[in-house]
């Protein structure tokens, strides 16, 4: 089979498509025939050998994929060949065949084209597990989203949106938050133009936000730790611009929380809480409430040009390597 294939850490510019051996399952484990994989952040970081976790190399990157089950180990009792599925990777789903455990992977809805299916995991679990359990957010909250038209935070404003939360949309340019807007954000912030603390204050009439969900990071930090309001809770997902230092004594004085949430160790940790995550996800999915935004559909031969395309930041939503495309 033909897959991506990380021989040496790096620059995702050294990754190459080779052929290799199919994968066999273990037990409790499925073979997948890869249709879509989404494409992530953390997938340049893994290639550099910056991950929480390093396979051995060589590897193929890829955390999440969509497909049809072609295999089972012993003890898979959830799935049989020919199923269409979801999964979450530890790595590997640049390929045409992904190894997937069978707790970690979901049959999805028929109605559900895998192109979705493949951007699906990641970005919605994440989001879900973040706003849902770390968060804690009520309907009737103001829920606050920064880089909202990336593929983490276009699915933060939506799940803001069907817990029944006001949601603010910000973003660093009007065309990034036209499209958060069109996932349903009540209010939008251009932080790259408006002061985020002034604006989200002004559209809470003094308030402030009740979350804050930040895949960012860096400097952009402060300023949204300052738009919470008293008890307000602020969510790290990510930090693309930077780590950035948590003051203590703005927490103590507002009776705010600051909370990591990593899906990598909630789904070892919380599988029971994994599988509520993805049921109440897929009932919004069906009901319309959800709807994956898709921008770049790329052949695995343009895997390279895929993941640069997200750390380049010249996409929003979310790009997907679709195995079954032709080269060109």
């Amino acid at each position: 089979m033909r897959a991506v294939i990380c021989r040496a850490w790096g620059a995702v510019d050294d990754l190459t498509v080779e052929d290799v051996a199919p994968p066999a399952p273990g037990r409790g484990q499925v073979v997948i025939d890869v249709q879509a994989t989404g494409v992530n952040y953390a997938d340049s970081i893994m290639v550099a050998g910056r991950y929480q976790t390093r396979p051995t190399l060589p590897f193929s990157p890829g955390l999440e994929a969509a497909g049809i089950v072609t295999q089972c180990g012993d003890g898979v009792t959830r799935y049989q060949p020919g199923d269409h599925v979801m999964a979450i990777l530890p790595y590997g789903g640049f390929a045409e065949r992904a190894l997937a455990d069978e707790v970690e992977t979901f049959a999805i809805p028929s109605t559900m084209p895998f192109d979705e299916a493949g951007a699906f995991p990641i970005a919605y679990i994440s989001s879900h597990v973040a706003i849902r359990w770390q968060g804690r957010l009520e309907s009737g909250e103001t829920l606050l989203v920064l880089g909202a038209a990336g593929g983490v935070g276009l699915t933060a404003v939506e799940i803001g949106k069907a817990m029944g939360a006001r949601v603010i949309a910000a973003a660093s340019t009007d065309e990034k938050l036209a499209v958060a807007r069109e996932r349903g954000a009540d209010a939008l912030v251009n932080y790259a133009s408006e002061k985020l603390t002034d604006r989200v204050m002004e559209l809470t009439d003094g308030k402030g936000a009740s979350v804050c969900f930040d895949p960012v990071g860096g400097e952009l930090f402060d300023a949204a730790l300052s738009s919470l309001g008293w008890g307000g809770r602020i969510l790290l997902i990510g930090f693309v611009a930077g780590v950035p230092n948590i003051p203590a004594n703005r927490l103590l004085v507002k009776h705010r929380s600051a909370l990591g949430s990593s899906l990598r160790y909630f789904r070892w940790h919380a599988p029971d809480k994994l599988r509520r995550t993805v049921d109440e996800l897929l009932q919004w999915y069906a009901a319309g409430k959800l709807k994956p935004c898709v921008t770049h559909r790329l052949p695995l031969e343009r895997t390279v040009e895929a993941i640069r395309l997200l750390t380049d930041r010249k996409a929003h939503g979310k790009v997907v390597v679709m195995p079954e495309l032709p080269a060109r």
